[in-house]
């Protein structure tokens, strides 16, 4: 896992962002919250964690999109740090699923076809719309397609072998009515017991994920 600050100036509190698949920090170079030092995960080919990277804040705050809600539950569990409030956004703690993630065979089979056309089809739906694609792509991951590959398919493996994380509790799930990567209706499915707010989204979404960043409106509890 790749760990990386976008903004370490001191503060007292942190916002720590788990990304999705196939990205880097590129993609989080937005407006942040005054008042935080923002730490970015993402490269989930091992899930290696520096926690020691944590110390000293007196408040963190947790959001985590796609494939990093997973992670996140993993790597967090069980570790005594001082959590203001976590937030998962079109991603759920189940994410290779037929009814609480992503369908298996879908997952699979964008594994074991995967090339530079097969990602570009992947983004494409991930966005939604061209506004959307304009907006990732004018931050494109720097990344090759073979390292993307191995990270997808590091995923299936510890998804398949790591046990459904209970301990680690998320205070909001944010879902994409429009998402064509987590079915809007799995991520609800999976959400049972956590307040869910639902937005007229796809799976990526530059406005939310600005909110996420610098938008202290969002950070409140339901």
């Amino acid at each position: 896992m790749k760990q990386l600050f976008i903004r370490k100036e001191g503060q007292e509190r942190l916002l720590l962002f788990f990304a999705g698949w196939g990205v880097d920090a590129r993609l989080f170079e937005e407006p942040l919250c005054q008042g935080y030092d923002c730490l970015v995960c993402y490269d989930y080919r091992t899930l290696d964690f520096d926690a020691t990277l944590l110390d000293g804040y007196r408040s963190i705050r947790v959001a985590a999109w796609s494939m990093g809600v997973w992670v996140a539950g993993q790597v967090l569990s069980g570790l005594a740090y001082p959590w203001e409030m976590a937030i998962a956004w079109n991603g759920t703690p189940f994410p290779i699923d037929d009814s609480r993630g992503i369908p298996v065979d879908i997952y699979k089979g964008t594994l074991a076809g995967f090339s530079e056309a097969v990602l570009t089809k992947f983004r494409r739906r991930m966005c939604g719309t061209s506004d959307e694609w304009n907006a990732f792509m004018s931050r494109e991951p720097q990344r090759p397609c073979s390292e993307l590959r191995d990270e997808l398919e590091a995923l299936v493996h510890q998804v398949a072998e790591l046990p459904v994380v209970t301990a680690w509790q998320w205070d909001k799930a944010i879902v994409g009515a429009k998402d064509r990567i987590f079915p809007p209706a799995n991520q609800v499915e999976a959400w049972q017991g956590t307040p869910v707010v639902t937005v007229p989204s796809a799976h990526y979404d530059s406005g939310v994920l600005a909110r996420l960043l610098g938008e202290e409106a969002i950070w409140t509890k339901p």
